[in-house]
């Protein structure tokens, strides 16, 4: 009996210790590697609807820079306890000029096939993205959709948490990497 109750402790101790391993791991997943996030509101759409829950890579930055086009979430420049969702669309160097309804990165009208047909870019501008920063839109661009640079300038690149890079739920036809 006494080997018995040794033998029985034994295994709760090594499962006590699997399963703690597993939490650590998870922690150091979530705090430095991936984090998941839940979309609200309609800033990104047709690209991204509310409610989606995107998986974002989060050392992507720390070993390369955004690039142009990339979904990237990041702190709020106008409230520090909400997130954004964006794309980047200009880069340090680059001169950003919305006109006419168009998008020009370094005078070159860009091509967006995501977002909806017939609808501008509203709200004239131009501007030079400073260095280690970038220039973010939503990708709706009905007016008052977005909250974005043409709202609140650019943003330096210390405030991205990471790389949208995956749409995990809903399971439907949108279901997988983002573009």
């Amino acid at each position: 009996m006494k080997a018995k109750s040794k033998s029985m402790k034994k295994e709760a101790i090594e499962w006590i210790k699997s399963i703690a391993l597993a939490v650590i791991i998870a922690i150091i997943i979530k705090t430095f590697i991936f984090d998941t996030t839940y979309v609200i509101g309609y800033s990104m759409y047709p690209t991204l609807y509310e409610k989606d829950r995107l998986f974002t890579n989060k050392i992507t930055y720390l070993l390369d820079a955004p690039e142009r086009g990339d979904i990237v979430v990041l702190d709020a420049p106008d409230d520090p306890n909400k997130d954004y969702i964006k794309r980047v669309i200009g880069l340090a160097g680059d001169i950003i000029e919305i006109k006419e309804g168009s998008v020009y990165v370094n005078g070159d009208k860009i091509k967006e096939e995501y977002i909806d047909d017939g609808i501008s870019t509203l709200n004239e501008l131009k501007i030079e993205v400073p260095e280690n920063e970038v220039f973010l839109l939503g990708d709706n661009r009905e007016e008052g959709a977005s909250k974005d640079s043409r709202y609140f300038g650019t943003v330096d690149i210390d405030s991205i948490h990471g790389k949208a890079f995956f749409r995990y739920f809903p399971f439907d036809d949108r279901f997988g990497t983002l573009n």
